[in-house]
């Protein structure tokens, strides 16, 4: 492409997107249009300036970068957007590449690799940091290396049948403690952050059945 790379930031920390705007404002290949705090202001932005590239963080209170993704990228023309957020696991990463992310990077990337990654990005080639490269090839793989306890299993499966913590306690005659922590643990495994993406890996994976185990 021709010309600077036009970017719109989407960031809800203020130091952050000033840090950016400055980083990029001061290079003759890029051109920032705008910021935005969250996903519904970037859709506002994204019609309006027509941005080559959204730098997108994903968890935002309000609309999240996930569910943005998908809006801007079903717009004509679409921008490229490369997730730029400090979060790298299993289930932030496969949303974003799945809602259609041309690459996803940590906040923690130097300053040179940003810029050549925004300029791929704008070319539509896929970016990704070395960790994420690595989560998704390990999902590729198949299941993850550290299988859950069969008392991990036990408390996923009443959480997928609706159970909540005191429930599944009284269940399983244990403490409602001890739910939580192993809940904890299966977050963990699976590279999740909370019990929907929990139980929504744990039916992709095959270790629930269709009745929840």
């Amino acid at each position: 492409m021709s010309g600077p790379v036009r970017l719109l930031i989407v960031d809800d920390h203020p130091v952050v997107r000033d840090g950016l705007r400055g980083m990029f404002a001061g290079h003759p290949d890029f051109e920032v249009l705008g910021e935005a705090a969250d996903g519904a202001e970037a859709l506002v932005l994204a019609r309006s300036l027509r941005p080559d590239v959204v730098l997108m963080d994903l968890r935002m209170p309000g609309m999240d970068g996930v569910t943005a993704i998908g809006h801007l990228l079903a717009a004509e023309p679409a921008p490229r957007v490369l997730v730029l957020t400090t979060y790298d696991t299993e289930g932030d990463v496969l949303p974003a590449v799945q809602a259609g992310a041309t690459g996803y990077l940590l906040k923690d990337t130097p300053r040179d690799e940003l810029f050549r990654a925004v300029r791929a990005a704008a070319r539509g080639d896929s970016v990704l940091s070395p960790t994420v490269a690595t989560r998704l090839m390990g999902r590729l793989r198949g299941p993850a290396e550290t299988p859950l306890s069969q008392r991990e299993l036990e408390v996923l499966t009443l959480v997928a049948k609706g159970a909540t913590n005191r429930e599944a306690a009284a269940h399983l005659f244990i403490s409602e403690a001890t739910v939580k922590t192993h809940l904890l643990h299966v977050y963990a495994k699976l590279g999740v952050k909370d019990r929907a993406a929990a139980v929504a890996v744990a039916f992709e994976r095959g270790l629930l059945g269709p009745t929840g185990r």
